[in-house]
C-alpha cells in the first residue's frame, strides 16, 4: 500500500458554491435538476428484493470502459436519535463527479434511495444498520451485472464516495467484470468509523476492513482529504493496509470539498481499468 500526498492550487481548494443546486429544493429535486442539466435519464429497475433508480446519459458515448458511480450514505438520520424518512443525500457528490466524466457512465442508486424509501421491501434498516448488508449487496450486484451486460463493455470501474466506497469495494468482490475501484473519502473501516464518532455498531452490515479479498489483480485507488473529519485519512490508510491499494491524500480537501474541481484530472492520470 503506497500513500501519496498531492498538492493542489489554492483555487482548487475553494468550495464552488455553484455545485450546490437549489438549497431550498428537496434532495431528490436537486438530483433531478442536476441530472437534467447533464442530459441524464432516470430509469427504475427491479433488482432482487428492491427497486433501484439509475441515471445514465441520454445519448450513448464511445469508450472502452464503464464508470459506475455509487453515492454516499446521504441522510440516514434526521437527528442523532431519529431516523430520516428518506435517506437521499442533500448533496449528491458522486453524481457531481459523474457529470464531469466524459466516458460511458452509470449512476447506480442504492436500495431505498432517490425517492424510493417507500418502495417494496424498504425499511429504515436498509439505510441505517443494514446499509451495507447482504440484501443491499445482492440487489446492487443483480442490477450492476445487468447494466454491465447492457453496456457491452469489458472493463468496469466502480467509483464510490463515503459509504458508497464501502459498497464499491464489497461489490467488486462479487462482480467479475469490475477490474478497478476508486474510493473518494471512503468509509472502508465501518467498525472503526463507528467507534471514531461514537455511533452504535452497524449490526447487519458487512465491513470491507474485515473481509477476506477473494479476487486478485483488482486495482484499488483510495482518495482521501487531509481535512476530512468524517473519514480521516489515517482511517483510510489503516484500512488500505489490509485491503491493499494506493492511497492519495489531498491535504486541502475534506469530505466533500473539492473533489469535483479535480475529477477530470483524476480520471486522466489514474491508470485505466484493465
Amino acid at each position: 500500500m503506497a500513500t501519496i500526498r498531492s498538492s493542489v492550487s489554492r483555487a482548487a481548494a475553494i468550495v464552488c458554491a455553484a455545485l450546490c443546486v437549489g438549497s431550498c429544493a428537496s434532495p431528490l429535486a436537486r438530483i433531478e435538476r442536476l441530472a437534467a442539466r447533464a442530459d441524464l435519464v432516470r430509469e427504475q429497475v427491479a433488482a432482487g428484493a428492491f427497486d433501484l433508480a439509475i441515471y445514465r446519459p441520454r445519448l450513448s458515448r464511445t469508450g472502452e470502459e464503464l464508470d459506475v458511480y455509487i453515492e454516499g450514505d446521504g441522510s440516514p438520520y434526521r437527528t442523532p436519535y431519529r431516523v430520516a424518512p428518506d435517506p437521499t443525500p442533500r448533496r449528491p457528490l458522486a453524481l457531481e463527479l459523474m457529470v464531469r466524466d466524459p466516458g460511458p457512465v452509470l449512476y447506480l442508486g442504492r436500495p431505498c434511495y432517490l425517492g424510493l424509501a417507500q418502495s417494496r421491501d424498504c425499511t429504515a434498516a436498509y439505510w441505517t444498520t443494514r446499509r451495507f448488508g447482504e440484501q443491499v449487496l445482492d440487489s446492487l450486484t443483480t442490477a450492476l451485472e445487468v447494466q454491465i451486460a447492457r453496456s457491452g463493455l469489458r472493463h468496469v470501474t466502480l467509483i464510490g464516495h463515503s459509504g458508497g466506497a464501502a459498497l464499491a469495494v464489497l461489490l467488486a468482490q462479487r462482480v467479475e467484470s469490475v477490474d478497478r475501484v476508486i474510493t473518494v473519502a471512503g468509509n472502508l473501516d465501518v467498525a472503526g468509523w463507528s467507534r471514531l464518532h461514537g455511533y452504535a455498531p452497524l449490526r447487519g452490515s458487512l465491513d470491507p476492513a474485515t473481509m477476506r479479498l477473494q479476487r486478485q489483480g483488482l486495482a484499488l485507488y483510495h482518495l482521501a482529504g487531509g481535512k476530512d473529519r468524517n473519514v480521516p485519512p489515517g482511517l483510510i490508510e489503516s484500512a488500505a493496509r489490509r485491503l491493499g491499494g494506493r492511497v492519495i491524500v489531498y491535504p486541502a480537501f475534506d469530505h466533500t470539498c473539492c473533489w469535483p474541481t479535480i475529477w477530470p484530472a483524476v480520471l486522466a492520470h489514474l491508470p485505466p481499468a484493465r
